[in-house]
């Protein structure tokens, strides 16, 4: 936040304009005794340079993750970030993310969300996508709140326990308010992580609102979207699915292909850097039938009254534009530079370029495995995997506990989340785990097994 300075004159000016003769005069309705208390004790004042050395003193005392070999995941995961998504996206003119209510004056950010939109539909093989969602959470929440809209009558949703923590938490947070919904979990298969299909067949009746799943889910597992989504449509429901790792989908089949009705994920992974628990950008994609059931917002292209393109907010079902009765959601505004970002990323990867990057992920993390199995660790599931799978391995906690005293974040103990699966690591390999990284790995894993 920039400073402004205001002279005596200035100050002289306001306090006139509003009827009081000093600032102390403002405070005034505050007891005296606890205006003497309030005095800070401020030491005297220091150069600039002086300023910058004691700050990064006191930075010098925290260990940077840059220092610490990184196999963490679990919703969030470390990528490259390109410089040119950095350069385009600190320009003053993407400076706001506000709402863009002038089409007129906001022509460069509506076109940025509206190829934004564009990609999402691409990865997601459905036909329309939103401006945007706060985080993948949140947009599949938001994805089960759009299935009641659609079937009102319809009362039960099945939730997937794969699916990741975070997620299943901000759905049951999102439902609460609903007493008329019924939230069932689906248990996962013990020996392949994926979703149980026989207990969503046992729930799959009329009263079935919808179905969630992860897509890879919560332990790295490619679910059987395809045939849940047939269970789900057999009993007149819709099937959602979530996608935490985004460059998953430059790989794996699109999940409108494979009958999902609402596609939703997060997409932290197209150029957006991990800080300290954030942002993120979700996004959501369905077809085009639901798309008046859609929260948030759309841009659309158009042409003006001169024949020219031109990019406007088509539709706005959001408390704001509407009666709040009739609105899809109460989504304040779309993360339109973390959009941006992801937008930039995925023009410079192209199609080619963002499986070639998805594949390398998938060599690199079953490398990982298999050298880990060789270090005589050994995989918790059978089924076909991304980035990220488990590992099965004594005290896992206390393992991962003395890693991190050995500079290596080896992945996330599963036994806070899932009580049945305390001997197991989440391990997350990404483009940024070089060789010598997974050899460090399994020595330091290897050697505590």
């Amino acid at each position: 936040m920039r400073f402004m300075p205001q002279t005596d004159a200035d100050i002289a000016a306001m306090l006139r304009a509003i009827g009081v003769e000093r600032i102390d005069d403002l405070i005034a309705h505050v007891p005296a005794k606890l205006r003497e208390r309030a005095a800070i004790a401020l030491p005297a004042g220091l150069a600039e340079s002086e300023v910058a050395r004691e700050i990064a003193a006191l930075a010098a005392k925290n260990p940077g993750a840059n220092g610490f070999v990184s196999f963490l995941g679990g919703g969030y995961y470390r990528h490259y970030v390109p410089a040119a998504v950095r350069a385009i996206i600190s320009r003053a003119e993407f400076a706001t993310s506000y709402t863009p209510y002038q089409a007129e004056a906001s022509q460069g950010t509506t076109q940025a969300i509206f190829e934004f939109q564009t990609l999402i539909t691409q990865l997601t093989g459905l036909e329309v996508a939103n401006a945007s969602m706060y985080d993948g959470a949140s947009a599949t929440a938001e994805a089960v709140l759009m299935a009641h809209r659609i079937s009102p009558k319809r009362s039960r949703v099945a939730l997937s326990r794969a699916l990741w923590p975070d997620y299943r938490a901000t759905v049951r947070t999102y439902l609460s308010a609903l007493e008329e919904i019924e939230l069932v979990e689906l248990p996962f298969d013990p020996k392949t992580g994926t979703t149980d299909l026989l207990s969503l067949e046992r729930v799959a009746d009329q009263r079935l609102l919808a179905v969630v799943l992860g897509y890879p889910n919560g332990f790295g597992v490619i679910e059987p979207l395809g045939r849940a989504a047939e269970i789900a449509h057999g009993a007149g429901a819709l099937t959602v699915s979530a996608t935490a790792e985004g460059i998953a989908l430059g790989l794996l089949k699109p999940p409108g292909e494979l009958g999902v009705d609402i596609a939703v994920g997060e997409g932290q992974s197209f150029g957006l850097a991990l800080e300290f628990g954030g942002p993120g950008v979700g996004f959501m994609a369905a077809r085009a039938a639901h798309v008046r059931q859609m929260p948030g917002r759309l841009v659309g292209q158009t042409r003006d009254r001169e024949g020219n393109r031109a990019f406007c907010l088509t539709l706005a079902t959001r408390e704001q534009h509407i009666r709040r009765e009739r609105a899809t959601s109460n989504i304040c505004t779309n993360h339109s530079l973390c959009a941006l970002a992801a937008t930039v990323f995925l023009s410079l990867m192209g199609r080619r370029g963002l499986r070639e990057l998805a594949e390398r992920n998938v060599e690199l993390a079953h490398q990982a495995l298999a050298r880990l199995e060789a270090a005589g660790l050994k995989a918790r599931f059978t089924a076909p995997f991304f980035n990220e799978f488990v590992v099965t391995i004594p005290d896992a906690q206390n393992v991962a506990r003395r890693a991190e005293q050995k500079m290596l974040l080896a992945g996330i103990p599963l036994a806070p989340d899932y009580p049945d699966l305390s001997d197991t690591l989440l391990v997350s390999v990404t483009e940024m785990n070089s060789s010598s990284d997974i050899e460090r790995l399994c020595q330091v894993l290897g050697r505590d097994t």
